[in-house]
């Protein structure tokens, strides 16, 4: 196993074990087939395991896990709170005790906010006494670092970087979401920062395995590196220096082995111009059968009535490769999940992001295709309901 660095010099296993996603079993978490996968990892040398509050059962799960195995002080915990559900520091406080109860621990490793939007929303929990619940938190030993999981535009994600002190953060990256969402630019300003990067979505949710056409699947055959899709996929971001930990879902012991073996034989800068140069092939066939072509430049950005640009596309070339569900959860996550919408509906038409664009899009058109596409009556709906519950 390779590892890296931490913020502090504890040293982190490159590839990480996403607890959202194990086998069930009569409705329920399947513990018996989640302890053996969860062992052979650890015996393989991962340290860094990833769940949630909102992840059902996993929380619990893993800490059963790791009491009935005792490798709790091998590893590292990561979990979230769901800052969109906390409207004081007695809430935080709630549902922190509550997550160190199913995890059967008196400490999180590795401690996020939950999907965080935006600075301004970063803010508002600071308003309510977050941050120094946080410091209080530390200073007692419960949390030992702090950090955020974030979907989002490049822009809005440097600034949230910039809000606060962070020891770490985790993003959407892959190498066809290269130039999306985070991207590349602003896993390369966190580094800038020291602060680590982990990735989560190597594979986009297994589409960069199942789901690429015959054209990408040939080219990776045909390489002499003989790497598998998911391979490919991992080596991409381990070959970055800037990437500390990349998360797998992972659910057989297939799997396992497979990552672990690929983790183990990764190297920084192994990819060279002939590895990216057939990756970039690769996303060329994907980027086919999207439907708007583009790449995320953002030079169309900033949009004067705050539509994200790319990220609506981008959502929106989800549908056609992954399907409407998909697409819409993530449209859904980068345009109403935030104190300020971003949605295809705001463009008024101006044609100020046309000028701009080196793909020559009609944007305005393909904004207006979102919006058919995406910003159904379901949408409405969620737009009013999710205010709700977002305590902005």
């Amino acid at each position: 196993m390779q590892y890296r660095s931490d913020k502090y010099g504890n040293q982190l296993s490159v590839l990480g074990f996403g607890c959202m996603r194990f086998q069930q079993k009569n409705g329920h978490i399947d513990l018996d087939l989640a302890q053996e996968q969860i062992l052979a990892a650890c015996e393989a040398g991962v340290n860094y395991y990833d769940t949630a509050y909102v992840y059902t059962g996993s929380e619990a799960a893993i800490g059963e896990i790791f009491e009935r195995t005792g490798i709790r002080d091998r590893i590292n915990i990561a979990t979230k709170l769901p800052h969109y559900m906390i409207k004081d520091r007695d809430t935080a406080e709630k549902l922190f005790q509550e997550e160190l109860r199913r995890l059967r621990t008196d400490h999180v490793d590795y401690y996020l906010m939950h999907m965080l939007t935006d600075a301004k929303t970063w803010q508002r929990l600071c308003d309510l006494g977050i941050d120094s619940w946080i410091a209080e938190k530390k200073a007692a030993g419960q949390i030992r670092q702090i950090g955020f999981s974030y979907h989002g535009n490049t822009e809005k994600f440097i600034e949230l970087l910039d809000a606060y002190d962070w020891e770490f953060c985790q993003i959407q990256y892959n190498y066809l979401d290269e130039h999306a969402q985070a991207g590349r630019k602003g896993l390369q300003y966190a580094a800038s920062k020291g602060i680590p990067v982990v990735i989560m979505e190597p594979l986009r949710g297994g589409k960069l395995v199942t789901n690429l056409p015959a054209k990408a699947q040939k080219l990776m055959e045909e390489s002499p590196r003989g790497l598998s899709p998911a391979q490919w996929a991992f080596r991409w971001l381990w070959n970055q220096p800037e990437v500390s930990v990349v998360l797998s879902g992972m659910n057989t012991l297939e799997m396992v082995r497979e990552n672990c073996e690929s983790a183990d034989a990764s190297r920084i800068g192994e990819f060279g111009e002939e590895e990216e140069a057939l990756l970039s092939r690769v996303v060329s066939s994907i980027q086919e059968k999207m439907k708007v072509p583009c790449t995320g430049c953002r030079y169309c950005m900033p949009c004067p009535r705050g539509v994200d640009i790319p990220g609506c596309f981008a959502a929106y070339n989800r549908k056609s490769l992954e399907g409407w569900m998909n697409a819409f959860r993530e449209y859904v996550m980068c345009t109403l999940l935030r104190k300020d919408r971003s949605s295809a509906s705001l463009c008024v038409e101006c044609g100020k992001c046309e000028q701009h664009c080196p793909q020559h899009i009609e944007i305005r058109k393909e904004l207006k295709n979102v919006r058919k596409g995406l910003e159904g009556p379901i949408y409405a709906i969620a737009g009013k309901i999710l205010p709700l519950f977002m305590k902005y």
